[in-house]
């Protein structure tokens, strides 16, 4: 499952985030714009037990949770 979460502010991507990890709980992958997204929702990947990994492309991150 991807979810594109550019330009949208925090708290927004963090829940569809969880949205989406709640209907794939395998893992996500999560594209956002800016730095405060990307720390956001990699803390909730971490507290929620999945292992995170960021790829920075063009300004965008790629966060790739998985289990």
């Amino acid at each position: 499952m991807e979810i594109d979460a550019r330009g949208r502010a925090c708290p927004e991507p963090v829940l569809l985030t969880k949205k989406g990890v709640e209907n794939s709980p395998q893992g996500v992958k999560v594209i956002v714009d800016n730095v405060t997204a990307r720390e956001n929702v990699k803390r909730f990947g971490k507290n929620a037990g999945y292992k995170v990994e960021v790829e920075e492309k063009n300004g965008e991150y790629i966060l790739t949770l998985s289990k």
